[in-house]
């Protein structure tokens, strides 16, 4: 089996991070494949970053190494570029948000997201609605820390996660940016609820759905452990 991760943005130590919380989270015979679209913003943040990344963000998902995965991922949780995506690989495609969110309407009846910065609360809770997850989630909140400051800033980061808590008294929270990804372990602890990290939700999820699927005419597809 073999996953391939598109990052949107040109910050390659982002990319490296998901790929090693994907190997740690998946079998060892699982292949990760990590991508960087280096005509990309540093991070995406907003519409705009969005919009400069898809050129590149398309380029990636048609290169070689990305065409031999079985799924793809986006790491972002913008979801940047996920339908159009979907529509033209013709295999699996997972995005950061929608895994996360899907993973904490199991975890709990009602969810939050904590995310970065300002420009990112419109995209995700226009995503929220698209997924029809509007009545269980209790808003989506952002940290003021940007993507590139998030690991300076962890204190910071915790302080937001437990006034989100307080705020909402909701059952999980998750995190709202691929560069929290390798923060998990720090922000978790007594007195906040359930913590979604991501990345492991949706390469999780992009193997559940390669192991479910069904070839045309009954066949289960060979994938290995």
């Amino acid at each position: 089996m073999r996953i391939a991760i598109l990052n949107p943005n040109s910050t390659d130590a982002m990319t490296q991070d998901m790929v090693a919380i994907a190997r740690a989270a998946l079998p060892s015979a699982t292949e990760i494949v990590g991508l960087t679209n280096e005509a990309g913003p540093p991070a995406i943040q907003g519409e705009a970053d969005a919009i400069a990344c898809m050129p590149g963000l398309l380029s990636l998902a048609a290169s070689p190494a990305a065409a031999g995965a079985d799924a793809v991922v986006i790491g972002c949780f913008d979801d940047t570029g996920l339908a159009d995506l979907r529509a033209g690989l013709g295999r699996p495609v997972v995005g950061l948000g929608e895994a996360g969110m899907i993973a904490a309407t199991l975890a709990a009846p009602r969810f939050a997201v904590l995310t970065t910065t300002g420009g990112s609360v419109p995209v995700i809770a226009a995503n929220i609605a698209a997924m029809g997850l509007g009545t269980r989630c209790d808003g989506v909140r952002a940290s003021g820390i940007p993507v590139l400051d998030l690991q300076d800033r962890v204190p910071d980061l915790r302080a937001a996660l437990a006034g989100l808590a307080a705020e909402t008294g909701c059952g999980a929270i998750v995190l709202g940016c691929a560069g929290m990804g390798r923060l998990a372990g720090d922000l978790a602890g007594p007195g906040l609820p359930v913590l979604i990290e991501p990345v492991r939700a949706s390469v999780w999820l992009a193997a559940s759905v390669l192991r479910a699927a069904v070839l045309q005419g009954g066949t289960a597809p060979a994938l290995p452990a």
